[in-house]
């Protein structure tokens, strides 16, 4: 008979789900994740993290080849913008394909401890001043958890957001199909951008490609396994019921160029994707939080998938929210610290609709989007517009509120390499663990009543003294030695001192 009570019911072993149990796992809480599939999803539905989250990634020691570097180019509306100038890129890119980095986390997961019950869809639940208590469905009959949260990680029609009664405002656009498949494109049709040259048609550049009568992707990320998607804009309705075919989307292509792609279909045994959208929502709840109950990924927010923002928004709310419920389920979180997830968290998926929108809009048909990406690229010449643009696609223009006026407070740490009596040491090893940290360069112990919660490492070359939270981010920073300033902040976001004994 499984265990049935925890700290923390999670609905959803996709990327968001499983990174916040691990991060619960790494912070001492203990989760049960429910997962109506049998297994870690091959459903491709992204191509990789583009922002912050892959130095956030680093930081948990999950990226490969550490440490990260920017990318020098990247998309935007289906032009590409160059960062070769700015002197802090924020674009970082790791072509993760979504079913290796879920299979990833879950085995992160197992190996901490965390049990996924695959298998398992949640039918209800009912929550009080106390716990929560959750209801699913299981291949031995029904369940009934009872745990002092639950996190809803269960996609953008997330039943448990709908049960809870949070709103889900925004905007659908009615007006498109957007089609997306594997395909199998010759060689000789390659260009050496990464792009195509298709007869009758023209050269495509690689990415987005905005066409007459919509838009046109091609991306090849993994040799032989092509992606070929389009958008088309006012076209014939389509029974949303039926399963997409490969057929449907060559004849899609072919309508947008006016001559034919030659491509072929995966084998079925590649798990090819194969799926079609009717309509765009763009929507964000209305809040994150119904008193035990707490929203996460898709289940938060929905957008365009134009920019590849939705991993970056959702493993970063996940690395958010981890440590806050971690400490409040074992007693030592200060008073509205859970509150800040929704306070942190929100505006930054606002920023998300708002750039996708805006990028949506770039490609939509006719002559005055044309004559208004024009004039953008006009504005891309001018210094600071690209390197605003960077800082909003990858999640960096909204720092939070940590109460701390330095200019480095409310932001993800930089990637430093500090001196220590260890020896040099990077900042984002040292975030492995998932602790709170201060690198303090006076040498002395000045957060010693936090030392339960709190790593220090004396760091005599750090720029400032930096306490930095498990998120990476950095909740207070002082240029000249600030104890009462340092301990308020401590107080604020890791709960008070320990009374500490002399002998």
């Amino acid at each position: 008979m499984p265990e049935n009570s925890c700290d923390v019911v999670i609905s959803g072993a996709g990327p968001n789900g499983l990174m916040l149990a691990c991060e619960l796992a790494l912070a001492g809480a203990r989760p049960i994740v429910l997962e109506q599939s049998p297994g870690p999803s091959a459903d491709q539905k992204a191509n990789g993290l583009v922002g912050q989250v892959v130095r956030a990634m680093d930081m948990r020691g999950l990226y490969p080849t550490a440490p990260p570097h920017p990318v020098p180019f990247y998309p935007f509306a289906a032009m590409t913008l160059n960062f070769t100038g700015l002197h802090d890129n924020p674009m970082y890119a790791w072509p993760i394909p979504q079913p290796a980095l879920t299979r990833m986390l879950a085995e992160r997961a197992a190996a901490l401890g965390v049990e996924v019950r695959w298998r398992h869809t949640v039918t209800g639940f009912t929550q009080d001043p106390a716990q929560v208590t959750v209801t699913a469905a299981g291949p031995a009959g029904d369940d009934r958890l009872t745990a002092a949260y639950l996190v809803a990680a269960d996609g953008g029609k997330s039943s448990i957001r709908k049960r809870s009664g949070i709103g889900f405002p925004g905007f659908t656009a009615a007006d498109r199909i957007s089609r997306i498949g594997n395909a199998v494109v010759p060689t000789g049709l390659r260009t050496l951008d990464g792009g195509l040259d298709i007869p009758g048609a023209g050269r495509f550049r690689f990415g987005h490609n905005r066409v007459e009568r919509g838009v046109f992707v091609f991306a090849e990320l993994q040799p032989g396994r092509a992606i070929v998607s389009t958008v088309e804009y006012d076209a014939d309705p389509v029974d949303e019921h039926a399963p997409m075919t490969f057929a449907e989307l060559r004849d899609s292509v072919t309508r947008l160029l006016g001559a034919e792609l030659p491509m072929q279909p995966l084998p079925a045994d590649q798990n090819p994707v194969l799926r079609r959208n009717v309509g765009q929502n763009t929507r964000t709840a209305d809040r994150y939080r119904d008193r035990r109950v707490l929203l996460l990924g898709d289940a938060a927010h929905v957008h365009s998938a134009m920019g590849g923002p939705g991993l970056n928004l959702g493993l970063q709310d996940a690395i958010n929210l981890g440590w806050k419920l971690a400490a409040e389920v074992r007693g030592h979180a200060p008073a509205g610290l859970l509150d800040t997830y929704d306070s942190e968290r929100r505006p930054v998926a606002e920023r998300v609709m708002m750039q996708t929108l805006a990028q949506s809009g770039l490609v939509t048909p006719g002559p005055e989007t044309t004559a208004v990406r024009q004039l953008f690229g006009e504005l891309l010449e001018l210094p600071g517009v690209t390197e605003h643009i960077a800082r909003l696609m990858a999640g960096s223009d909204t720092p939070y509120d940590t109460g701390c006026a330095h200019p480095l407070a409310g932001r993800l740490a930089p990637d430093l390499t500090v001196a220590t009596p260890d020896g040099p040491r990077r900042l984002a090893d040292l975030l492995h663990p998932a602790r709170p940290l201060l690198l303090d360069p006076t040498g002395g112990t000045p957060a010693a009543a936090w030392s339960d919660r709190v790593d220090t490492v004396p760091a005599p070359d750090a720029p400032a003294t930096l306490l930095i939270r498990p998120d990476g981010y950095i909740a207070w920073a002082a240029d000249e030695p600030d104890p009462d300033g340092l301990h308020t902040a401590l107080t604020r976001w890791f709960g008070p001192a320990r009374h500490l004994t002399t002998a």
